[in-house]
């Protein structure tokens, strides 16, 4: 594939010579055609007609991939998935679509902010940064097949290099929104008067910030399918994250209701991939977040004076999407997601919560700035608010991966005979023991099946089981224990995070042997890292893992830092006339900072 990938570039190369030297005139006339329906320059409008094709394939790729490794467990090889391949061209073409940006301008500077590639060659700033973040994702491909054969299949979405091909997908929509203004500022450049848009152009505006919603949001799929493998509290952070930063910007750029108009979008989009991937290709289902609390609150907020002081208003916002936000998102949660969030959850949820929703808030209105044209704050500030909320975001994630194990815990499980037809399924009865290791509130005790293959619930089943004592809890409906599928019983009690294995198959794979379901056992309670990631290969050296770990990170660090520059870049050079917000009356700041 990546042989594939290679000759597909150098043909693409060939195709960006040719025009760059007047021999080929197609793609001009076909970035003219974009550009006239769209009232922006070619080299801006014709990517984001391609960026809406891209990003759509690489994210169903994305949720039907998680949705095949829940149901069916890990891959034969990397092609042997066929969501991969869409995961892959969706990725490619967004590279491809930083390229076109890149390349399409001839003979033009398109825009003050952008940079010079050669002698008369400058590319957007949005065009560059979109390349940059399809390669990161690009380049975890090769990554992740490397890090499986050195570490083993960690089946998580949170391994590094997965991290690193939704990460750049995710992150590529800030680009996007920056390559849409400076194409929208060049044009007032050149008809000196500002870009008025139609109610049409709004709403696209409005989809580009649903779709930064669902590229934020990305990083909680594991929690929408209900096979989350680390603590619940990191949801309502994550939430609160991506809902303070693309909603305040949003509702800063675009005026009254685009809040509300980017989070319906972003709904839609995210139910018709799960009825795709769940009824109609008969993998595992999936639920979404719906924000549409989040919205409403930054909405009023919008209604008060405080909407004049950008970043105040950012970091005040973020307070109420921490607090009402997620209380009226919790009411959602409860609804249609296997694990609500319990009463005791609350005062650890808040104290992540709160921080990170200030700094995104403020990081937001930063976005927001620049987009209205309003300048940013001296580079000191702008630069403190954007590493203190990085700063907050990782403290918090690290607080959220901190579990325990139980020492010397047990559970005794008394399994019944459900007697299905396709295959043995058993109803439990447990005893924890002691009988104070859960407590009144628990975030779940539960038993999970999963990686069945086709077959009984596609390959995915989770039971919340009924508390019938102190220590003593039931099964609400069977469970498979034999075949491939691997039924665990969880545990997520505030810091503790520990499972208890009911049936694990041999697998020649890795080495297992069977870890048999009879009628009554009692055993110890484990990491429960080492049985929902079974495949994992923990036989090397720890500081190898770090170390590889570390080179992501810095990686990734790099990407925000390369996305803030251009973000500054634009509001330095970019300047020019304040972008009208359709139809926000609010005033903008009174005193910009932007260069002229």
């Amino acid at each position: 594939m990546s042989i594939a990938t290679t000759v597909l570039t150098i043909g693409l190369l060939w195709v960006a010579y040719l025009h760059r030297t007047g021999r080929i005139t197609w793609l001009a006339r076909v970035g003219d055609v974009a550009a006239e329906r769209l009232h922006r320059p070619s080299w801006a409008a014709l990517p984001l007609v391609l960026f809406v094709v891209t990003i759509l394939c690489a994210f169903f790729g994305f949720i039907w991939d998680v949705s095949l490794h829940i149901g069916r467990g890990r891959d034969e090889g990397p092609l042997a998935n066929p969501a991969h391949y869409f995961i892959l061209v969706g990725l490619f073409l967004l590279f491809v679509t930083g390229m076109t940006a890149m390349v399409l301008p001839r003979g033009e500077k398109p825009g003050r902010a952008a940079v010079r590639i050669t002698r008369s060659w400058y590319a957007p700033v949005g065009g560059i940064l979109i390349a940059g973040c399809g390669l990161y994702a690009l380049i975890g491909f090769p990554l992740d097949d490397i890090w499986h054969r050195i570490f083993g299949q960690d089946v998580t979405l949170w391994g590094p290099t997965h991290l690193m091909l939704i990460g750049g997908a995710g992150f590529s929509l800030i680009g996007l929104l920056l390559l849409e203004y400076e194409g929208r500022k060049a044009r007032e450049a050149a008809t000196g008067e500002p870009v008025r848009d139609g109610r049409g152009m709004w709403l696209v505006r409005c989809f580009a910030f649903g779709g930064l919603i669902i590229g934020l949001s990305v990083f909680q799929i594991e929690y929408d399918f209900g096979v989350e493998q680390f603590r619940l509290v990191l949801q309502p952070m994550m939430i609160t994250a991506a809902a303070a930063f693309a909603l305040v910007a949003a509702r800063i750029v675009l005026g009254p209701g685009a809040a509300v108009v980017a989070v319906l979008f972003a709904a839609g989009v995210r139910a018709l991939t799960a009825l795709m991937v769940g009824p109609v290709l008969g993998a595992p289902h999936n639920v979404f977040a719906l924000y549409l609390g989040a919205a409403v609150v930054v909405e009023l907020l919008a209604l008060t004076p405080l909407i004049r002081r950008r970043v105040l208003f950012g970091a005040v916002a973020g307070v109420l999407v921490a607090t009402v936000g997620m209380w009226l998102e919790s009411l959602w949660i409860g609804a249609v997601y296997l694990y609500p969030w319990p009463t005791s959850m609350w005062p650890e949820a808040l104290a992540m919560s709160v921080p990170v929703g200030i700094a995104a808030g403020a990081c937001g209105a930063l976005l927001a700035r620049v987009l209205r044209s309003e300048g940013l704050p001296r580079p000191a500030i702008r630069r403190t608010i954007v590493i203190v909320s990085v700063l907050i975001l990782g403290g918090s994630t690290a607080n959220g991966l901190i579990a325990t194990v139980p020492e010397n815990a047990t559970a005794t499980v008394a399994l019944t005979e459900a007697g299905a037809a396709d295959g043995r399924t058993v109803t439990a009865d447990v005893r924890i023991e002691p009988a104070d290791l859960v407590g009144d509130d628990p975030e779940w005790v539960s038993i999970l099946a999963w990686q069945g293959g086709p077959g009984l619930g596609n390959g995915f089943v989770t039971d919340r089981l009924e508390r019938t004592g102190p220590d003593t809890f039931r099964s609400t409906t069977p469970v498979p224990v034999d075949g491939t599928w691997k039924t665990v019983l969880r545990v997520q009690d505030g810091r503790t995070l520990t499972a208890v294995p009911i049936f694990l198959p041999a697998d020649e794979g890795i080495g297992a042997e069977e870890t048999a379901a009879p009628e009554t056992f009692t055993r110890e309670f484990v990491p429960e890292i080492t049985l929902l990631q079974r495949e994992r290969n923990f036989d090397h050296p720890a500081w190898l893992f770090g170390a590889a770990s570390l080179v992501v990170l810095v990686c990734s660090l790099l990407l925000v830092a390369a996305l803030a520059w251009g973000a500054g870049r634009i509001s330095r050079y970019a300047g020019g006339l304040p972008a009208p917000a359709e139809p926000d009356p609010s005033p903008a700041d009174p005193k910009p900072t932007a260069v002229p």
